[in-house]
């Protein structure tokens, strides 16, 4: 999909220039047919008013939490909203007091290390630790370093950037360390449906007992997977009744309602969208072996393996490079920062592109960074 005139943030970031923009979370992708269809027939109806999540969408997120995770939830814990960004401050705000504690990982999505401090909460970074080429959190760090203040923790599975996929037994070590500090966690899931490994499964936090359950925020939305976030439809899955009746609370007069266009392309793409993103998987997992293939052999990069999502974390240090952004955009291509998710050794390159477009990126950085070693 060509989207060099529309209103892409995306592509409008390097309009009128030879830079391919492979910065931001959303990928090329046209939308599923039945998605498209959907809000068709919704705009030939003609009127747009305030609207409420539709009694199918929820049956049909209920349905879907069981027969995917086998996670038995109720209608009434689904709390819907734009994004999970605005999960991850009402978190932040309804949980513990002012000062208090927020541990999320040191390399993240930077609304994770942002949603602390505008809570008017500390942040403590965990480390990330690279184990078996994935980047993970370090639990034994985080056992080590929990105090009395410290009420609530971050968690994003599958990991932005990096994409690891955390196992169910890295979770239940990690949802015993919730609960026996007497911490609540909240979950951002927004790409579970994005595992581009066959032998990787994704696990709700939640999902596993109901002890754990009993002390998270899920974030899910259908975004990520079938390209609608300007759209903004999400939800969080709340079952203790306490933090649900807060997390409303918080939300009044801050945070505003679902579209009625958002419910639309959330409910097709969860009905009639299943079969399109096997077919976006395959398309992705192949996008990311050539990555693999073709990046570890520039000298200077390196890349780990990416599990889930499209979103390549490369390593760039061996560069030495002041300014490694600039460098690329330079050679042609826009990455994202490492810097902005809390480590300026790595940039983040968006592969939920056409093939010809990676292929153009990786010949841009081979040359660039073959006449950098030259130089």
């Amino acid at each position: 999909m060509d989207r060099a005139n529309s209103d892409s943030v995306k592509w409008g970031r390097y309009k009128n220039t030879d830079i391919l923009p492979m910065w931001v979370a959303d990928s090329d992708f046209a939308v599923a047919p039945g998605i498209a269809d959907a809000l068709s027939r919704r705009i030939e109806h003609g009127v747009f008013g305030y609207a409420e999540a539709p009694k199918e969408l929820i049956q049909i997120v209920v349905e879907r939490m069981a027969r995917l995770y086998q996670w038995q939830i109720r209608p009434e814990w689904l709390v819907w909203q734009p994004g999970v960004v605005n999960g991850l401050n009402l978190a932040c705000r309804i949980v513990g007091s002012s000062g208090d504690g927020v541990f999320t990982p040191s390399v993240v999505y930077p609304p994770f290390t942002e949603a602390p401090e505008l809570s008017d909460r500390s942040l403590r970074p965990v480390p990330m630790i690279l184990s078996d080429q994935r980047w993970l959190m370090d639990l034994e760090w985080l056992a080590k370093n929990i105090t009395a203040t410290d009420r609530l923790l971050l968690l994003c599975n599958p990991h932005n950037p990096g994409g690891s996929v955390y196992t169910s037994e890295e979770l239940t070590r990690l949802a015993e360390l919730i609960v026996a500090r007497d911490m609540i966690v909240c979950s951002d899931e927004i790409h579970c449906d994005l595992i581009l490994d066959a032998d990787k499964k994704h696990v709700p936090i939640a999902s596993l007992n109901s002890e754990i359950e009993n002390r998270s925020i899920t974030l899910m939305a259908p975004s990520k997977t079938f390209n609608t976030p300007g759209l903004g439809c999400s939800f969080a899955i709340i079952s203790n009744r306490e933090l649900r009746r807060r997390y409303k609370k918080a939300k009044q007069g801050i945070v505003p309602y679902v579209t009625g266009l958002g419910y639309v392309a959330a409910q097709a793409a969860y009905e009639s969208g299943d079969d399109w993103n096997r077919q976006q998987l395959a398309y992705l997992r192949a996008n990311r072996d050539y990555l693999l293939g073709e990046i570890n052999s520039i000298r200077g990069l390196r890349l780990d393996s990416v599990e889930a999502t499209y979103l390549a974390w490369i390593d760039v240090s061996e560069l030495g490079l002041n300014n490694p952004a600039r460098f690329f955009e330079k050679a042609g291509v826009g990455l994202s920062a490492g810097r902005e998710f809390g480590d300026g050794r790595f940039m983040r390159l968006n592969f939920g592109c056409p093939r010809s477009i990676v292929e153009q990126a990786v010949t841009r950085i081979r040359l660039a960074v073959s006449d950098y070693w030259a130089s």
